[in-house]
């Protein structure tokens, strides 16, 4: 009995025919079980990347998680491996970009209410832990010398480095601004007219990192230079850009330490950061510690940087205010303008309500998603405006819009919810419950069945896992004015003395001053001779 064998150009037929049926059809599954036949019997690698990434693009230009993304983006990391062990490391640079850009596409990851990285992240990301040239991009380079302590004649120099988003840098500047121990510098790399120009470009990263000679490695340490050599400390805040840009270069006896809050576990950023350059990597929130340890093969190697986990440095003290009369039957819901939010999760939780009670009413706070984002982003766009549409009719939902005074916006919330299906450490709820609303956290689905998560970084009271256990613990507390009053007290003090600025400042300055000693000794060092 023989079997039959289709050549190349008999399979690369029909896997166009299956993707163009996936371009069209909103549920194709037998275009998609013809790919996978197809994509993986075709031998020439170039053309089975050709067609798998086609059939990937297709469907995530529809809004859809593709069956085969892996498949697609380890085809493409096949032909830049290729490429790279024939010598030909600027084809393989171009290719492994082109991997990582289809490998962390937005809709897969970002877009939606699940992501196949936090599902299975040992699975997702096992093509990067495979692939040559990502092995050669994480491969240490390491520093001359190692870290040093700053003299001990003059206040410790303090860089702060972020790419455009200095969101969660406020208190710590002021703080360090403030510090007669502290000379502090802050540089955007996005803003700077040294770094601006340089500090983007994922392909002339990838080519640096993997060892490529051009002028633009050299341009890069011209302007970085000056900043690493003032600096005792860097903290870089987001490990996105500004961190894998410094990290091409080597910092010097520059101690420098970078912060990871939470989206970008779920962007390529992370996997171009030399982390031997790297001496301490901050996490808000243990639970992003594990995800990004198991997604980031660097992290669990012999040199990799000190791991902390270090709450987001914010000031409560300015939230508890008193409560307007309407507050107590008013819930309230920080930030709606991406997926994760899943503010459906709270009309839910209101139309639960309401059934017993038509006083309760949700406050929705802060800017709307933006519409032509991504096909992904408009499909939940549109479901949720048609939920809101008849709520808001009736006056059971209001909307605020953008606002820079969040704490006098909570006087008017009683409850604060968390409906997300992933978060960090949800700064909108902690400033919620110091504000004396009623904490209600939905155990986040991407953490909920692992160790750490939303059940494990709030008190276990706050946390519940669907709509009508969330509107169970409403009424509940909510009984009587005074047991609300006495919920609401409770959080308050909760979350000032837990996250507040007066217990976490101190944990900043251990962590930023610590002694240089410490600093794990097997980081591994370059010898000159390298």
């Amino acid at each position: 009995m023989h079997t039959l064998r289709l050549s190349d150009e008999h399979l690369i037929g029909l896997a166009r025919w299956a993707t163009d049926r996936m371009a069209r059809v909103e549920r194709p599954v037998l275009a998609e079980r013809v790919l996978g036949v197809a994509g993986h019997r075709i031998q020439d690698p170039r053309a089975r990347a050709d067609v798998l990434t086609a059939a990937a693009e297709a469907r995530l230009g529809l809004g859809h998680l593709p069956r085969h993304l892996t498949q697609a983006y380890a085809a493409e990391l096949q032909c830049a491996d290729e490429h790279h062990k024939a010598g030909h490391r600027k084809a393989a640079a171009a290719s492994a970009a082109k991997a990582l850009i289809l490998a962390f596409h937005r809709v897969a990851h970002i877009d939606g209410l699940t992501s196949p990285l936090a599902t299975d992240p040992a699975q997702f990301t096992g093509p990067l832990r495979r692939s040559r040239v990502l092995r050669a991009l994480r491969a240490p380079r390491g520093r001359v010398t190692a870290s040093a302590a700053p003299p001990a004649d003059r206040p410790m120099r303090l860089l702060l480095v972020h790419s455009a988003n200095d969101n969660f840098l406020p208190v710590v500047l002021d703080h360090y601004r403030n510090h007669p121990g502290v000379e502090v510098r802050v540089l955007d790399t996005a803003a700077d007219p040294a770094t601006a120009p340089l500090a983007k470009g994922l392909g002339r990263m990838i080519a640096s990192g993997i060892g490529i000679r051009s002028a633009y490695a050299g341009q890069v340490e011209e302007a970085l230079r000056p900043h690493l050599d003032w600096a005792d400390v860097v903290f870089v805040d987001w490990c996105t850009a500004a961190a894998a840009f410094l990290t091409l270069v080597d910092p010097g006896t520059t101690r420098v330490v970078v912060r990871l809050h939470s989206f970008e576990v779920f962007s390529y950023w992370p996997h171009l950061v030399d982390f031997s350059r790297v001496d301490d990597l901050v996490f808000v929130s243990e639970h992003l510690r594990d995800l990004a340890v198991a997604a980031l093969p660097r992290l669990r190697e012999p040199d990799a940087p000190a791991t902390h986990v270090l709450d987001n440095a914010v000031d409560l003290t300015r939230f508890p205010l008193p409560k307007k009369a309407e507050a107590r039957f008013t819930l309230g819901l920080v930030g709606l303008s991406q997926v994760a939010k899943d503010p459906r999760w709270a009309l839910e939780v209101l139309r639960i309500l309401r059934r017993q009670d038509k006083r309760y009413r949700l406050r929705l706070i802060g800017g709307s998603m933006e519409p032509g984002v991504s096909p992904a982003l408009d499909r939940y766009r549109t479901a949720f405006a048609a939920e809101l549409a008849p709520l808001v009719a009736s006056g059971a939902v209001h909307t605020t819009g953008h606002t820079d005074d969040i704490a006098a916006e909570l006087t008017n919330v009683g409850v604060i919810l968390s409906t997300s299906v992933r978060e960090s450490w949800h700064l909108g709820l902690v400033e919620g419950a110091a504000s004396g609303a009623v904490p209600v956290v939905r155990d986040w689905p991407f953490f909920a069945d692992r160790p750490h998560g939303a059940h494990s970084l709030f008190p276990r009271d706050w946390v519940v896992s669907t709509p009508a256990e969330a509107a169970a613990r409403i009424l509940a507390v909510n009984e009587s004015e005074e047991s609300w009053l006495q919920s609401g007290h409770e959080a308050s003090g909760k979350a000032i003395s837990t996250w507040g600025w007066g217990t976490v400042a101190p944990r900043f300055d251990a962590l930023l001053r610590a002694g240089f000693a410490e600093i794990p000794a097997q980081r591994r060092v370059r010898t000159n001779a390298e």
